[in-house]
C-alpha cells in the first residue's frame, strides 16, 4: 500500500493549527521535523520547545484527493482567528513506497565494542564475538543502544573500571545499558534508577534478555532510592539535572568511589565539575564530538 505525505514548513505558532487540521483531514499520522538544522540539546524542564522552522509532515492514505487535501488546510487555516491575513505555508505533497520500516531499522541496527571486553549487540542478531562480553539489548522501549556519544563514552568507563564484586548504581538507567553493562563486566549488583516507569520496565526485561537473576539488579523512582553507597556511580542525564543531584548523587557513592557524569557539552564542564567537586576530586574531561564525560573520585 502507498502513502501521500505532505509536508509544510511552518512557524512556530502555526504548528498546532496545521497539524490539528491534518489530523481532521484525516492523516493517521503526524510528525514534527526541523526544517534549519537547529539543534535543540537541553530544553528548561518542564517545556517543550519547537524548532524556529518546522516541517509537520503529515501521511494520508493514498486514496485520498490531493487537490481536495490542499484546499481544505487552506479553508482550515483562514477559518482559525490566529491565522487571520496570513498566508498558507509552503507545501509539497508525496506518494511514499509502503516499507517495513522497523524491519529496515533493525537490519541496521549492528554490534558494537565498547572497550577491551565489551560489546553490544542487538538482541535479534547472533554475537560477532561469542567470546567477547556481550550485552543483548533490546533499545525498543527506552533510549539507550549505545550509539550516542554520552552512552559510550560510560561504556568505555565500565570496560576500563569493573573489576569485579562492585555495587553499582545507574542514575537514570533509560534502557539500562550501563547497569546490566556493569553486571555482565563483573558487578555484583547494580541498582538502576529513572524517573520514567517506561524505563525501568525496559530495565528489567533487558536484565532478564541477559541472563541476570533478579537478585542482582534493582529498578526504582527516585524517590524509592535505596540508601546504599555504589562502589561506581554513573549518571548519564543532562548538565541541570546532575547538578541539582550533585549532593544526593553523592550521598549515595561510598569514600573511594568511582564517579562518571555525562550527557553533558563541552561548554558545561566547568560549572558542572564545580558542583562535583565538595564531594569528589574530580579528573579531566574526555569528549567525543561535542559532548564530555566526567569522571572522579568520592573523598
Amino acid at each position: 500500500m502507498a502513502w501521500i505525505q505532505l509536508k509544510i514548513e511552518v512557524l512556530p505558532d502555526q504548528i498546532e493549527v496545521i497539524e490539528d487540521s491534518m489530523l481532521l483531514e484525516g492523516a493517521q499520522a503526524v510528525t514534527l521535523q526541523d526544517g534549519a538544522d537547529q539543534p535543540i540539546l537541553e530544553p528548561e524542564l518542564g517545556t517543550m520547545p519547537v524548532w524556529d522552522k518546522t516541517i509537520v509532515i503529515g501521511l494520508f492514505d493514498a486514496e485520498i484527493k490531493g487537490d481536495v487535501l490542499i484546499a481544505n488546510m487552506k479553508e482550515l487555516f483562514a477559518a482559525d482567528p490566529s491565522m487571520q491575513g496570513k498566508r498558507f505555508p509552503e507545501h509539497k505533497l508525496e506518494l511514499v513506497e509502503d516499507k517495513d520500516w522497523e524491519r529496515a531499522w533493525m537490519d541496521n541496527f549492528h554490534a558494537m565494542p565498547f572497550g577491551d571486553r565489551l560489546w553490544v549487540c542487538p538482541s535479534w542478531k547472533e554475537p560477532e564475538d561469542k567470546d567477547a562480553v556481550n550485552l543483548m539489548l533490546d533499545p525498543g522501549l527506552a533510549f539507550g543502544t549505545g550509539t550516542h556519544p554520552t552512552t559510550a563514552h560510560c561504556l568505555r568507563f565500565l570496560d576500563q573500571n569493573v573489576e569485579g564484586g562492585e555495587l553499582i548504581i545507574d542514575y537514570g538507567c533509560g534502557s539500562g545499558i550501563l547497569g546490566i553493562a556493569a553486571l555482565l563486566l563483573g558487578s555484583d549488583r547494580m541498582l538502576g534508577v529513572d524517573n520514567d516507569p517506561q524505563a525501568l520496565l525496559a530495565t528489567r526485561q533487558n536484565a532478564e534478555r541477559n541472563g541476570l537473576s533478579a537478585e542482582r539488579y534493582d529498578v526504582v523512582l527516585p524517590e524509592n532510592t535505596h540508601k546504599i553507597e555504589a562502589d561506581i556511580m554513573v549518571a548519564n542525564i543532562l548538565a541541570g539535572p546532575l547538578i541539582s543531584l550533585a549532593e544526593n548523587i553523592a550521598k549515595l557513592t561510598k569514600s573511594g568511589g568511582k564517579l562518571a557524569l555525562s550527557g553533558l557539552l563541552s561548554h558545561q564542564a566547568d560549572e558542572v565539575r564545580q558542583a562535583y567537586e565538595p564531594w569528589f576530586n574530580m579528573d579531566g574531561m574526555e569528549q567525543m564530538d561535542d559532548w564530555i564525560i566526567l569522571t572522579g573520585t568520592k573523598l
